[in-house]
């Protein structure tokens, strides 16, 4: 298998949405800094600067997953994992909570919830669970806001989850393997039945059955076992035992 070289292994490192976020809140850190300092000396400065970046850390901390909660599986990922279950009479096989691997040499952050192989195709399914209270909407298939949050970064992270893990099964099994992103989300009422926004499609999270339902077979049976052995081998769970 052909070895990935350092400038394609930095363009996955650079298009990784978490590593963009990191990028911009010390590029904020840093121009704070230099502004203070010019106005009232590098002590100062330098304590604004860290300031910026540790407050950007706890409002993302407040707002991402925590640590703790990615040891075992949520509540939104056992509801939809009971969903998925009964799509196996239907040739679909399911990998759960899969880590996605940057290279060769490391593992990122990254994880899909719920890879589905069947004949109609593979799907990244991400599950969330946002507030009830606060209304969800989009604008022209570009912006996905649950009440005034705009939730590119979600968006764009499912859709590089997904890429990652096209590229890489690719690689495996020898044929192109497209994986469609998407994220079902509970709580929140959702007014449409998918909606597809910044090429992820959205969705009410007790639909996760529906969605892969009615879509026209372009896999075969051997198509589906070849990529769900490379997926074992190649996305390692991010749960290990």
């Amino acid at each position: 298998m052909k070895e990935p070289s350092q400038e394609s292994t930095a363009a996955a490192m650079l298009a990784d949405p978490r590593i963009r976020r990191w990028r911009w809140t010390a590029v904020a850190g840093v121009v704070a800094g230099v502004a203070v300092t010019l106005a009232a000396g590098w002590r100062l400065g330098l304590t604004v600067a860290v300031l910026v970046v540790v407050g950007d850390v706890v409002r993302r901390s407040r707002k991402s997953s925590t640590v703790a909660a990615w040891q075992k599986p949520s509540a939104a990922e056992r509801r939809t994992e009971k969903q998925l279950k009964s799509l196996q009479r239907n040739g679909y096989v399911v990998l759960h909570a899969r880590a996605v691997p940057r290279d060769d040499d490391g593992v990122s952050d990254g994880r899909i919830d719920h890879l589905v192989i069947g004949p109609s195709g593979v799907y990244a399914i991400d599950s969330e669970k946002w507030d009830k209270r606060l209304p969800v909407r989009t604008m022209s298939h570009l912006k996905l806001f649950h009440g005034p949050f705009n939730k590119k970064d979600r968006l764009d992270e499912a859709r590089w989850e997904a890429q990652m893990a096209s590229s890489i099964l690719a690689e495996r099994v020898g044929f192109e393997v497209p994986v469609q992103p998407s994220v079902a989300i509970y709580g929140p009422s959702i007014p449409w039945k998918v909606m597809r926004v910044r090429d992820v499609d959205v969705y009410a999270g007790n639909r996760a059955r529906a969605y892969l339902r009615r879509r026209p077979k372009i896999l075969t049976d051997g198509d589906v076992q070849r990529i769900f052995q490379a997926a074992e081998k190649a996305l390692p769970p991010k749960y290990p035992d």
